[in-house]
């Protein structure tokens, strides 16, 4: 890849539509990571309805891009499966006010914050700062949430259902991964923000050798059943087995 090439694709994943859209398909994420390592035949297969993407999705744009707050469809309905949602909603995934008035509390206590604050109105900072990478052989898209050049740092923000858990969440949800890959291709340390959902206690969390390490094990593992699945016109899917010795 020529960085002429590379920066007109940079241009493109700027966009949400091209990043998430098919031009963005054409590169492995650290979205596939889970379905590649659990469930390949899942691979890029939609996730539908999941409420947690949207406001996942919602609350960074409070924090970082509150002009395009526009985009989100809010209904004032005590739940999703009550009739003056499914007749506003038109069969979308929508938010409730509810949910926008919780996640607003968040952001105003995560910015009130001096620490946080500083991490994500630093001097110098740029924010979903898209990037693409060969990895093994292979090549990924990110986007990083916030790339803090005074600090020299990647933050990436979180929210959590239970901060002392977070720990077993990012292994979880494949944070070790991302780190990996965000920090091999910014070339800087990486730091999650995360808040509380019940509590709005506020966590910042630093990456240790032996997480990034599991996490770029993760990533060896995601190409091996790429190349397994998607490459090898040999392989037949239906004889996927696991074998494990309890």
């Amino acid at each position: 890849m020529t960085n002429k090439e590379k920066k007109e694709i940079l241009k493109r994943l700027e966009s949400d539509e091209d990043y998430y859209g098919n031009f963005g398909k054409q590169y492995l994420s650290n979205s596939d990571i889970r379905s590649l390592i659990r469930d390949p035949l899942s691979f890029k297969k939609p996730i539908i309805g999941n409420p947690n993407l949207i406001k996942g999705g919602y609350f960074h744009t409070l924090v970082l891009e509150p002009d395009k707050l526009e985009q989100y469809k809010i209904i004032e309905a005590a739940t999703r499966n009550s009739k003056v949602y499914k007749e506003l909603s038109g069969g979308e995934m929508c938010l409730l006010q509810k949910e926008a008035d919780q996640l607003s509390l968040l952001r105003d206590k995560l910015m009130d914050n001096k620490v946080c604050r500083e991490l994500i109105q630093d001097i110098d900072v740029e924010y979903e700062v898209p990037g693409v990478l060969e990895l093994g052989g292979e090549w990924w898209k990110l986007k990083g949430d916030i790339k803090n050049n005074t600090q020299q740092l990647i933050v990436d923000l979180k929210t959590t259902s239970n901060l002392d858990k977070f720990s077993y969440s990012a292994k979880e949800y494949n944070y070790d991964s991302q780190a990996y890959i965000y920090s091999t291709y910014f070339n800087m340390d990486m730091v999650f923000v995360a808040i509380d959902k019940t509590t709005s206690n506020i966590g910042i969390f630093d990456c240790s050798a032996q997480f990034l390490e599991r996490g770029k094990d993760k990533v060896e593992q995601a190409i091996e059943q790429y190349r397994l699945f998607y490459k090898n016109k040999d392989f037949d899917p239906a004889q996927y087995l696991v074998t494990k010795t309890l």
